[in-house]
C-alpha cells in the first residue's frame, strides 16, 4: 500500500470494491471522460489475476474516492495500445464523486501512480490517453509534465498519447509532491 502525506493511499481492488466501481461509471463526469469504449465488467476486471495490470482504489482517509488502472502496455492482451516497445506503463486514472474533483486529489493520486510505475527499475516512461475534447484532463497531465506524443484514434475515440519519462518523474518528483 502507497500513502501520501496528504492521507491518500492507494491498495489493491477488492471484490468489495464492485459496488462502488459501478456508481462511479454512472457518473457524469466519468462518463465524459472515458469514451465510447469505456464499459468495465467490474467483477472480471477486479477478479482477473495478470502480472500486466494493477486496479487500484485510492482511498482518503480509509473513504474508496478514485479508482488508478496500471498496465504494462506491451503485455496487455487486447493490444489497446498497439504494438508498444518493453518497460513502458500506462495509467488509467478517474475520480469517483464529482464533489471531490478539483480539490488536488487527482494530482496526488497520479504522483503516487508515477511512482509506483518507477518503482520497477526497467520502466522508462508513463503513457495517457486522454480524449482530444477534454481539455481540462489535457491540461491536468501538461501540468503534471506529460509530453505530447501524438494524436491517436482508439476505437471510436479520438484520443492524445502523452507520455512522462522516468527521468521526468523523478525531477518533477517535489514538484509533484507540492501540488
Amino acid at each position: 500500500m502507497v500513502m501520501s502525506k496528504n492521507s491518500i493511499q492507494l491498495r489493491l481492488a477488492t471484490e468489495e470494491d464492485i459496488p462502488t466501481l459501478g456508481h462511479w461509471d454512472k457518473q457524469e463526469h466519468v462518463i465524459a471522460a472515458g469514451g465510447d469504449d469505456d464499459e468495465w465488467d467490474w467483477p472480471e476486471e477486479v477478479s482477473r489475476d495478470v502480472f500486466w495490470q494493477e486496479l487500484l482504489i485510492a482511498e482518503l482517509n480509509g473513504r474508496p474516492m478514485g479508482m488508478v488502472q496500471i498496465i504494462d502496455p506491451h503485455h496487455e492482451e487486447s493490444h489497446y495500445w498497439g504494438s508498444c516497445p518493453e518497460n513502458l506503463r500506462a495509467i488509467d486514472i478517474w475520480i469517483g464523486e464529482a464533489d471531490d474533483l478539483g480539490r488536488g486529489y487527482g494530482t496526488e493520486m497520479m504522483r503516487l501512480a508515477l511512482l509506483r510505475c518507477i518503482e520497477d527499475e526497467k520502466v522508462t516512461a508513463v503513457l495517457i490517453d486522454p480524449l482530444a475534447s477534454n481539455k481540462d484532463a489535457i491540461r491536468f497531465y501538461e501540468r503534471l509534465g506529460f509530453c505530447f506524443v501524438e494524436n491517436r484514434r482508439f476505437g471510436d475515440d479520438d484520443c492524445c498519447v502523452y507520455q512522462i519519462t522516468r527521468e521526468q518523474i523523478t525531477a518533477n518528483h517535489s514538484q509533484l509532491e507540492s501540488g
